[in-house]
């Protein structure tokens, strides 16, 4: 049973991607606004939808590991496999704007987590606790982003002529809309069938649930950003792509943990300061790979797919 749902979960994660690409960047073309800010927005914070289900959820129940454990796992996949893979695919372009403010605010957001899980070496104190003042932090900066996507869609919109008869007509703006809609509920439920199937292999093949929870339960909730950016990539949309696994970094750590710390105070293990100084330094990577050319191509992806792998195999022996 748990091998036939993950099958059909894979096959609701294609399809949807498929629909979910295509609307959004319809959207994008109606709107006159560009599909890089598509993909910060509509398709980043859409593909996000299931970290932040599991993260919340986790944080009511008292399971902050699994909160905190999954969006920095999922930020590592997002910048190393996804961008690995999507890059070899179809290289990445990589806006001026995207490698001055949108990657640096990823890193921002990075380094804030890092400072607020420091509590015993910057207050003395017993334990390492991300606190409701730190999600509230964290959810004052997201309110920051948010803004500065506004402004640059006002701006992108103003300095565009919109031409009337280039409108398409309010039937053709509900199909799109609802193929957005139905493509991104596609990937949310297939990628919950996916985490679900996954997991009871997982198990019954004897790993522990804290091994489960670093690798597939991180893996799972990013597949959606994982086949929407390769979707993407295939049909030469690299900058939804690129813009789908920043926006959905800069959502993990500043909605996700804002509002699971605001919900409940998540005590940190000790091991999350190895894998939230590696996602600062993959970060930086991924920074220093996009002033290439304006571009993250081949090779890039390459090496950024060889460190997830590395990665992978650093976890599942040190736990």
């Amino acid at each position: 049973m748990s091998i036939i749902l993950l099958i059909i979960g894979l096959a609701l994660l294609i399809v949807g991607a498929n629909f979910f690409v295509e609307g959004a960047s319809k959207i994008a073309s109606y709107l006159h606004i560009s599909p890089l800010l598509i993909g910060l927005t509509i398709v980043a914070f859409g593909t996000s939808a299931p970290e932040a289900t599991v993260s919340i959820l986790a944080a009511m129940g008292g399971n902050a590991d699994v909160a905190i454990g999954n969006v920095v796992g999922s930020n590592i996949f997002n910048i190393t496999l996804v961008v690995g893979l999507t890059a070899i695919i179809y290289p990445l372009k990589v806006e001026n704007e995207t490698i001055r403010k949108e990657i640096p605010f990823t890193l921002l957001a990075s380094v804030a987590l890092m400072i607020f899980i420091s509590d015993k070496a910057l207050e003395s104190v017993s334990n390492n606790v991300v606190t409701r003042s730190d999600g509230l932090i964290l959810l004052l900066l997201f309110v920051v982003f948010l803004y500065y996507l506004f402004e640059v869609a006002r701006k992108g919109r103003s300095n565009t002529k919109e031409e009337k008869a280039s409108q398409p007509n309010a039937s053709i703006w509900g199909k799109q809309i609802l193929f957005t809609i139905l493509g991104l509920g596609a990937i949310i439920f297939g990628g919950d069938l996916v985490v679900d199937g996954a997991t009871d292999i997982a198990l019954s093949f004897g790993m522990s649930k804290t091994l489960v929870g670093l690798t597939i339960v991180a893996v799972g909730t990013s597949l959606p950003e994982l086949v929407t950016s390769i979707t993407a990539a295939i049909k030469k949309e690299s900058e939804i792509a690129l813009g789908n696994i920043v926006g959905s970094n800069i959502f993990n750590i500043m909605f996700v943990l804002g509002a699971a710390a605001t919900i409940s105070p998540l005590g940190v293990d000790p091991k999350m300061f190895i894998d939230i100084s590696l996602m600062i330094i993959l970060t930086i990577l991924l920074l220093v790979f996009s002033r290439t050319n304006f571009k993250i191509g081949k090779f890039e992806g390459i090496i950024l797919a060889a460190a997830y792998i590395g990665y992978l195999i650093y976890i599942i022996a040190r736990n």
